[in-house]
């Protein structure tokens, strides 16, 4: 290969991967958008806004789908080797977490219609504390991933308790209420699914987290304590 054509090669790549990283970014902010709709939603039992979110997904699904074919694309024409190829197959999986953040901000705005405010019960007020640390670990970890940077990476993963703890804590007090209160036993169950939908979207911006100190370093970060889930019964 002629040194004119090498030149050529990495100008092709450094343009396709900042265009990958304007779709990572795109689709990033989607899902954390989906995710504080669908809590505004809940909050104000706004059922108009709860549909939006559900039709938005399907955009978030198409652009997971263009930046796999885009990372596919890349690998094929640009041959990218050691840390290069290492980025791409990061970004692989971090596009498919992000579409699962997504997914669900749709399952909690599919309950908004489910529940009553009438039964809105006192143990269900730490979701929105809850969903805010949760929104946060999302946008830190997309952070990290545009800025490329392995310190913030950490601090996701490490945060991720909090929202574990949280989940714990409401799970325990939906339990309790519903045993006082029979007759709000399908409100109680629809939220304690929500305050799960959340804990599964800290997770999965630990994973986006863990994805992207991988990309920088190439090495595995050491397996994050979580909080007890109450329906682990290994615990």
């Amino acid at each position: 290969m002629t040194p004119n054509s090498t030149k050529h090669t990495v100008k092709a790549f450094d343009t396709d991967m900042v265009e990958l990283r304007g779709l990572v970014a795109d689709v990033g902010g989607r899902a954390e958008k989906a995710v504080i709709d669908a809590m505004t939603a809940l909050e104000r039992n706004d059922q108009s806004m709860a549909s939006a979110v559900i039709v938005k997904d399907k955009d978030i699904d198409e652009l997971e789908r263009e930046i796999d074919r885009m990372v596919v694309q890349i690998m094929a024409l640009r041959a990218p080797m050691a840390d290069d190829l290492r980025v791409l197959i990061a970004t692989l999986k971090i596009s498919s977490k992000i579409e699962r953040i997504g997914d669900y901000a749709k399952n909690i705005a599919k309950r908004v219609p489910l529940i009553d405010p009438d039964d809105w019960m006192e143990a269900a007020d730490a979701l929105v504390p809850m969903s805010q640390a949760a929104i946060e670990l999302v946008d830190d970890a997309m952070n990290s991933y545009a800025r490329r940077d392995a310190d913030l990476a950490i601090q996701v993963c490490k945060r991720d308790k909090m929202v574990d703890d949280f989940y714990s804590a409401i799970f325990r007090g939906l339990i309790d209420h519903m045993i006082a209160v029979p007759g709000q036993v399908n409100a109680g169950v629809h939220l304690m699914f929500i305050a799960k939908n959340l804990e599964r979207i800290g997770d999965h911006a630990t994973n986006i987290a863990e994805m992207v100190y991988f990309s920088i370093t190439g090495d595995n970060l050491i397996e994050r304590d979580r909080g007890n889930d109450p329906l682990d019964m290994n615990d």
